[in-house]
């Protein structure tokens, strides 16, 4: 049986007098500024400051629904039964409704951050606050491969914000309070403390590095804040490890310094215009450490320097381990590529690298992460069902097949040109990038594409 325990700042004040001796008065540092008139330990005095920058987001809108597309070549079996099983015609359109939440971050600007997938399709977005009072919001930006979103509310007056903490600084056991809209039973606190820094590798989302608190987060609190003691940002509650579908104290909050970098991008281009590297590699672990001499186990192993970008003019080589950027240190592959996803395309960072023996700094100025174009002899290298296919960014978001080589692979597999891939199973593709990262975490396993064809949805699965 699952047993469930409950922290509370009291219980906290309690567990510190029990070691502290009967002739000493200590008062706990952690526990200045939260005391009531009468003398308690609460949160209360804080949260009075901090709830109205939190805001309950109901949105409305209409997504494409079909069950199956059935292939060309195979429709004259089905003469006329498109309508009646919903095969073979364009997909039909459903009504749906959201429930999350947001957080001030801007008050005189009136901007709210929130997550992705809170205001993915919608048509229509409205924000309550606090105070009952409800807006109408404006969709600034997204950014799917963080699941953020910055939206604004239109003449919005006397709101509230909520600054932002140094996400960087934040240690595992710092006290962490959520507060968000859980099942849009309205605005809700739980508290907990930071449960892990640097999670990656969940499949939750394209770009990882997650704050995991066990501070109680459920259905509805996505786009919420987590905060520390002091009121301040320290993320934005994003997902929850919930086999049973509620909370089992597993939740994960993306970091306030990504929220910010994501943010200001959004604000200024509408989009992120993301930096690239130029590496490929690996998570490093010990045996891997040790071939190379390095007496640490943390940091990012490269396997490959791709030619002519950034990595590859300023001097990083296959066999280094990237250690640092811009003297933070890194943890792993997954966190290199998390920090490198919040520089912007030709920003000059500072790369640490470990090489025979020695650390050295390398200045690498950064490039575009959304390459344009990969012709019909390169395809193989993204999925060997792709080979004899050209692809390009397509215009509107999504990876277009430009042309396809006479009996090629592609060709067999049933691509067409003109086909927009748009999606690898649950994740969307929006570029080049999206689709080779995508198909690379799932290497070896079955992978469904999808694709628009004329206005049509249909999947083609690939190994």
């Amino acid at each position: 049986m699952l047993k469930t325990f409950k922290t509370t700042t009291a219980m906290l004040a309690l567990s510190l007098a029990l070691i502290v001796p009967h002739n000493q008065v200590y008062a706990a540092p952690i526990l200045e500024g939260l005391l009531t008139k009468n003398g308690n330990p609460s949160l209360a005095p804080m949260l009075k400051n901090v709830l109205p920058g939190v805001v309950n987001i109901s949105v409305k809108g209409k997504k494409d629904v079909q069950g199956f597309a059935l292939p060309d070549e195979f429709r004259f079996m089905f003469p006329g039964m498109g309508d009646a099983f919903g095969f073979g015609n364009k997909p039909q359109q459903r009504e749906f409704r959201a429930l999350g939440s947001g957080v001030i971050i801007d008050a005189k600007e009136g901007l709210v951050v929130t997550n992705h997938h809170v205001i993915d399709g919608a048509d229509e977005i409205k924000v309550q606050l606090a105070d009952s009072r409800e807006f109408d919001a404006k969709l600034i930006g997204k950014d799917s491969h963080t699941d953020l979103a910055l939206l604004r509310l239109k003449d919005a007056k006397n709101l509230t914000q909520i600054d932002m903490a140094e996400s960087d600084n934040l240690e595992v056991g710092d006290f962490a309070i959520a507060i968000g809209n859980p099942y849009g039973l309205g605005q809700t606190v739980t508290s907990g403390i930071v449960s892990a820094l640097g999670r990656s590798g969940l499949n939750i989302e394209n770009i990882e590095n997650f704050i995991q608190t066990d501070a109680a987060i459920n259905s509805g609190n996505s786009g919420g804040a987590l905060i520390d003691l002091s009121g301040k940002l320290i993320g934005i509650n994003t997902a929850i490890m919930a086999p049973s579908g509620g909370n089992i104290g597993i939740g994960f909050a993306i970091p306030s310094n990504m929220v910010k970098t994501v943010t200001q991008q959004l604000l200024k281009y509408g989009e992120v215009k993301r930096g690239l590297l130029g590496v490929i590699g690996t998570e490093l672990n010990a045996d891997l450490a040790q071939s190379f001499g390095y007496e640490n186990s943390t940091g990012a192993f490269v396997n490959e320097v791709i030619k002519d970008s950034g990595a590859d003019k300023a001097g990083i080589k296959s066999g280094d381990i990237i250690t640092a950027l811009n003297g933070k240190k890194i943890k792993s592959f997954a966190s290199l590529r998390a920090e490198i996803a919040t520089q912007r395309a030709g920003d000059e960072v500072t790369i640490t690298v470990f090489r025979e023996g020695k650390y050295q700094d390398v200045k690498v100025r950064l490039g575009n992460d959304t390459q344009q174009k990969v012709t019909a002899d390169e395809s193989e290298s993204i999925s060997p069902a792709f080979a004899g296919a050209t692809l390009t960014n397509a215009d509107k978001g999504g990876v277009e097949i430009s042309d396809v080589q006479k009996g090629s692979m592609a060709s067999r597999f049933g691509l067409r040109k003109g086909d927009i891939i748009t999606g690898v199973n649950r994740s969307e593709v929006n570029n080049l990038h999206d689709l080779k990262t995508i198909l690379e975490k799932e290497k070896g396993k079955l992978s469904a594409i999808r694709i628009n064809r004329d206005g049509t949805t249909l999947y083609i699965t690939l190994r």
